[in-house]
């Protein structure tokens, strides 16, 4: 460089500035850049840093001249990269991906996110006033919403917080509560039913998102995502199952937010214990507290993330280079977040819904006295009683099978042929003077009910005798049969004036509790033994005919087996003698009554009978489709509304399971013989056994156990293990698309080949769905079966009742 001031230099010209200055601008330009640019100007533009103050303005920016097409690139020196001869680049094109390469980040998933999300909601929320009438079990889970707005005690066989968002639902939507719900087919008039409607609709159109996400995650496939999108955004089923006030959509809701979280949490078991780690893994924990909450076969999910988490910590342990402390933590986390917290929060939904529902009402009978006598507004509510139970004391004894009924008797007698003619006994379920017993000594008929005598209090272990209070007849029975169940002997009503013979003796023993000790009233469990046959007292549960008013049969069992049927609690107790207590001291603790509420759940489940005129059916019906439910409309002028599956799109599923067995077992098969695979093939295994695997698992543990219950069963029971089978038919077929695409050649045919097929299935479910949108948005007009019905062509099935 030429400086001034040294001898033999020249000074620098005006062009020698310039350059200078160019070149100490191009020097920082590269500092300020992010990354190094590469060799060759055509990476990045580099924003001109700012201009230290001082600096001369001689330095301006060199404009960019353009390549000229003519002439190729010339190799340029990195200096003359920043310079004003640098000539900018375009990026190198990435190679061409065929349909089996691994994925890359897509850009358009956020807009497929929106779109199936968009479509799921206009889909369920279409028409959800129609029709402005109660459908199907509507008159159940409505009619439940109302009891908690109105805070009145009810029983169902589901535990509680589906019903408690229904009606909070309701009650947030403006609805009052007075709606009876009384059958199918009553017009909601003024009453607003669609907030309650609306919100089983809302967790129903969650239901794609969710599936959509777990789709994507396990297989890093949009199109999989999307093919699963739409099998549930046009399956007329889960369509219908939505639009209602069910119990289904909020069970399903709760189900694919702990499969979508569980599947979350497993993609970052990469970096443990982060925040991304603890959210899904807390997300799925509450995810199935909501499940259990709604239905009991939420217990199925819980099975699949427990099983899930079996196998992840299986794999832990074996990581030799994690230590036993840190896999102890991984334990503890997962004791925290998949067994205290889901049921922390299953408790909490009990306590909430016995603090809420504080008044008597229609659920009374299906619980123990203990418990009635904290409803406010049953006869037992604030009473003052005897604690403990006397000879000569007055009361009434409550069977403690669910509805099992007060022991009662009525001066009608046994007709002929019905063992012997003597007084009828049996279990009346409601409150009535006829329900009154007298307890006395089997071996004295001393007068006890003189104030002045002593009080002498029975015991565990002794023999007493009961008499009706009304009719002075004993509790009696012997070997004749029963009226209805032929294996028990008849109970009846025997003696005058309390006089009767041997048969009337009975002994009391409470359960649990060692002789001598004595009974408490509600609190107590007691069995009556008959002395002369061993038999035990109890209620068989069958309604008697006419000529016993319809009432619950009493016989005495010889099986002495310790079930509901035969255990009794002392509810009224009435003996002057004795100091009354308020039954405040007697009232169950809140793990008693959750431990009662749970039996009862599980007794009165077990026991479901299928009501009149109501289609049942068979677990192996469901895959394929074989009937569906009538909800709403019998004839031609009524709105029909048909829960059936779309056909295509259940058959379709159905194709798949054997199809993704076949693919499974060959690719085992290939991988066991040590096949060479490529790239693409080893990553289309992978989602192939292990995401189908999980997928199939959950479809499995949804379904196989519906054949092993003996409760009454709905063609509805199968959603939940339809969710999975449409997420494997959304994995399979992109497999299998990709698998065939990748055989041939070149890439374009390939990609031809995949589009076409993807496009194929999806217009085929767009089409089925046009022929079968009737089912659930209604139809008015001739049923099927009339020739002339518009849906005749489309009763593909016999079974079918639209």
């Amino acid at each position: 460089l030429r400086r001034p001031g040294l001898p033999g230099v020249p000074e620098a010209t005006a062009g020698d500035k310039a350059e200078l200055s160019e070149a100490r601008a191009g020097r920082r330009r590269r500092a300020a850049a992010p990354s190094p640019a590469p060799t060759g100007c055509g990476a990045a533009i580099v924003p001109r840093p700012s201009r230290p103050a001082g600096r001369a303005r001689s330095q301006r920016r060199v404009p960019w001249r353009r390549r000229r097409r003519s002439s190729p690139a010339r190799p340029r020196s990195a200096a003359g990269t920043a310079g004003r001869d640098c000539i900018p680049r375009r990026a190198p094109r990435p190679p061409r991906r065929g349909p089996g390469a691994p994925p890359r980040p897509a850009a358009g998933r956020p807009a497929a996110l929106a779109l199936v999300t968009l479509l799921s909601f206009a889909s369920r929320f279409h028409r959800l006033r129609e029709p402005p009438h109660v459908c199907w079990d509507e008159t159940h889970f409505g009619k439940m919403g109302s009891y908690y707005i109105n805070r009145t005690f009810f029983f169902d066989v589901h535990p509680p917080l589906g019903k408690m968002l229904i009606g909070l639902a309701g009650y947030l939507s403006g609805y009052d509560g007075t709606f009876p719900f009384q059958k199918p087919g009553d017009r909601y008039e003024q009453h607003n039913y669609v907030g309650m409607r609306g919100f089983c609709a809302f967790l129903g159109s969650c239901l794609v998102p969710f599936a959509y996400l777990t789709v994507l995650e396990l297989s890093k496939s949009l199109p999989a995502a999307l093919l699963t999108a739409f099998i549930l955004i046009f399956d007329t089923g889960c369509i219908t199952l939505s639009q209602y006030i069910l119990l289904d959509p909020i069970l399903m809701f709760f189900l694919m937010g702990a499969v979508l979280s569980m599947v979350k949490c497993n993609s970052c078991a990469d970096r443990p214990f982060s925040a991304s780690w603890w959210f899904w893994l807390s997300l799925t924990g509450v995810s199935l507290a909501g499940a259990m909450g709604v239905k009991f076969v939420g217990l199925f999910v819980v099975l699949l993330v427990g099983l899930n988490t079996i196998y992840d910590l299986w794999d832990l342990l074996g990581n030799l280079s994690l230590s036993l402390v840190m896999f102890g933590k991984h334990l503890l986390a997962r004791v925290l977040c998949l067994i205290v917290l889901p049921l922390a929060l299953y408790t909490a939904v009990f306590a909430v819904h016995f603090a809420v529902l504080n008044r008597s009402g229609p659920g009374d009978g299906f619980f123990s006295s203990a418990f009635q006598s904290q409803l406010i507004g049953n006869n037992l509510h604030n009473v003052s009683i005897p604690e403990h139970l006397a000879y000569g004391s007055v009361v009434t004894m409550k069977n403690l099978r669910m509805a099992g009924g007060y022991l009662h008797s009525h001066w009608h007698l046994y007709p002929e042929g019905i063992g012997a003619r003597q007084q009828q006994v049996t279990a009346y379920l409601h409150k009535d003077l006829n329900n009154l017993w007298i307890i006395k000594k089997h071996d004295s008929d001393t007068d006890l009910s003189d104030p002045s005598g002593p009080v002498e209090f029975v015991r565990h272990g002794d023999i007493i005798r009961l008499e009706h209070k009304e009719t002075s007849r004993n509790l009696h029975s012997h070997q004749h049969e029963a009226p209805l169940t032929r294996k028990h002997f008849q109970v009846t009503g025997y003696g005058i004036n309390g006089t009767g013979d041997s048969n009337d003796f009975w002994r009391i023993e409470v359960a649990g509790r060692r002789t001598g000790e004595l009974i408490k009233v509600l609190r107590s469990q007691v069995r009556l033994t008959h002395v002369a046959t061993g038999c035990i007292l109890g209620s068989s549960g069958k309604t008697l005919p006419k000529w016993g008013w319809e009432q619950v049969e009493v016989t005495c069992t010889p099986y002495l087996k310790e079930t509901p049927n035969s255990l009794w609690n002392f509810e009224d107790h009435i003996n002057p003698k004795l100091p009354n207590i308020s039954l405040d001291v007697l009232k169950p603790s809140f793990a008693e009554i959750l431990l009662e509420s749970h039996m009862v759940m599980i007794r009165g489940n077990s026991g479901l009978k299928p009501k009149d005129n109501e289609v049942t059916s068979k677990p192996w019906h469901w895959p394929i489709n074989y009937q569906g439910l009538r909800f709403s409309g019998v004839n031609e002028t009524d709105y029909r509304v048909y829960l059936l599956g779309n056909p295509v799109i259940w058959w379709l599923n159905l194709v798949t399971i054997g199809l993704y067995l076949l693919i499974t077992v060959a690719t085992a098969v290939a991988l066991k013989r040590g096949v060479q695979l490529t790239s693409e093939l080893k990553e289309l295994s992978r989602v192939v056994l292990h995401a189908g695997g999980q997928i199939t698992l959950g479809w499995l543990l949804h379904y196989l156990p519906f054949f092993m219950m003996g409760r009454v069963l709905y063609f509805h029971h199968y959603f939940p293990a339809m969710l999975f089978s449409s997420m494997l038919t959304g994995i399979t077929w992109d497999a299998l698309l990709k698998f065939c695409a990748g055989l041939l050649s070149p890439s374009t045919t390939a990609r031809r080949v995949y589009g076409g097929g993807f496009l194929a299935l999806v217009l085929l479910i767009l089409y089925s769905f046009y022929l079968f949108h009737p089912l659930s948005y209604g139809m008015i007009g001739p049923l099927a079966s009339n020739p002339s019905s518009p849906m005749a062509g489309l009763r593909w099935m016999d079974s079918w009742e639209f």
